[in-house]
């Protein structure tokens, strides 16, 4: 049997350069120079959703221990030291790769000394032991209630299936004649439109002009088109690799053999997938733009990021998260500079058992 490092290196070759050329080293990463409220907001949610995550294993599990293990730090730029901080991160991601913010151990071989959070320790005091988890697990965060978001996309999607079929009806009901004489093509694709096709569907707007008929038919076409646009849009929230990120993951996986998950924290739900998964679907160019798609993320400094709806996961709690209390928080920079940002603490999530030992291989 196929080591796990030897399976994920199987399927980076499989990946197209064009979307991450696992050969070339990864690209520097620049310095940031200044933080900002909605930075520092961003990174407190993500903190709070690792420790829902970390405390819903801990506190339900009779078998596995979670283990805070990512690279972290409360400084951020502007702050003294962080220059350090961040060139010391560089160095660590060519050495070893990405951490993954928590690791799961079976409880046998969880270590009470080292305790549960060894993010600070010396890679040569936690190698041997990071080496017997048997998961990594980066964690993303998104400011949804995805059960409100998915009642709502596919209240849009409805909506707009039945009003194209009312207007298909209308077109080929009143306006035949026109559409015989100026686009007959048209025909058999409108006879042919019901609630899978349109999913599908796509045609050129006219823009006739010369009779009042002919521009009426235009407008319904117009119209018609802004509902297959707003049925065929991506409506689904997503699971969030960075693709800088694939590289220094395989990084890591190379270093210790273990295997790595991305779990995305909603504030109602919980969502994770292998990266195992993740590599199989991106190495599928067929799959692009249906199980997955490739954007630049504007609330992610315009990183290209890949988005896989989080309903190709799996749904890891059994019931709505407790949301968690938040604050607001006054933060002093250098030269008086000051922000203000969120913290969120607290909250709590149930967790589905059967679904998580699905996930993770594991008897939770």
């Amino acid at each position: 049997m196929k080591e796990y490092r030897q399976i994920i290196n199987d399927l980076c070759g499989k990946i197209h350069t064009g979307l991450v050329d696992f050969d070339k080293p990864r690209s520097e990463a620049s310095m940031p120079t200044q933080a900002s409220s909605e930075f520092i907001t961003n990174k407190q949610q993500g903190d709070w959703a690792e420790d829902v995550l970390f405390r819903a294993i801990n506190e339900n599990s009779s078998n596995i221990v979670a283990v805070r293990y990512g690279k972290s730090d409360d400084l951020v730029a502007g702050d003294e030291g962080f220059e350090a901080f961040f060139n010391e991160y560089q160095e660590e991601l060519d050495n070893i790769g990405k951490r993954p913010d928590l690791l799961l151990f079976r409880k046998e071989d969880f270590d009470k000394k080292l305790g549960y959070d060894i993010s600070k320790y010396d890679k040569c005091v936690v190698d041997e032991y990071v080496r017997k988890a048997i998961a990594g697990i980066e964690v993303r965060s998104s400011a949804f209630l995805i059960d409100k978001y998915m009642d709502e996309a596919s209240k849009v999607v409805n909506d707009n299936t039945a009003r194209a079929l009312e207007l298909k009806q209308l077109i080929l009901g009143e306006y035949l004649d026109l559409l015989q004489e100026k686009r007959p093509s048209m025909i058999p694709i409108l006879e042919q439109l019901d609630e899978t096709s349109i999913k599908i569907l796509d045609f050129r707007v006219p823009s006739w002009r010369s009779s009042e008929r002919l521009q009426e038919l235009s407008s319904i076409f117009s119209e018609l088109k802004q509902c297959l646009k707003n049925i065929q849009k991506r409506n689904t929230l997503s699971i969030t690799p960075k693709v800088e990120d694939l590289k220094v993951v395989r990084k890591w996986i190379n270093t210790y053999n273990v295997p790595h998950f991305y779990v995305q924290v909603f504030f109602d739900k919980v969502y994770g997938i292998s990266f195992k998964q993740i590599l199989e679907l991106i190495s599928d160019p067929s799959l692009e733009d249906e199980r997955f798609f490739v954007e630049q993320d504007t609330k992610n400094q315009n990183k290209t990021t890949i988005k896989i709806p989080s309903q190709d996961g799996i749904c890891l709690v059994s019931k709505a998260l407790k949301e968690p209390y938040h604050q607001s928080v006054r933060k002093e920079l250098n030269k008086g500079r000051l922000l203000f940002y969120v913290k969120f603490d607290g909250g709590e999530a149930c967790l589905d058992k059967i679904n998580f030992d699905e996930l993770f291989d594991c008897n939770l």
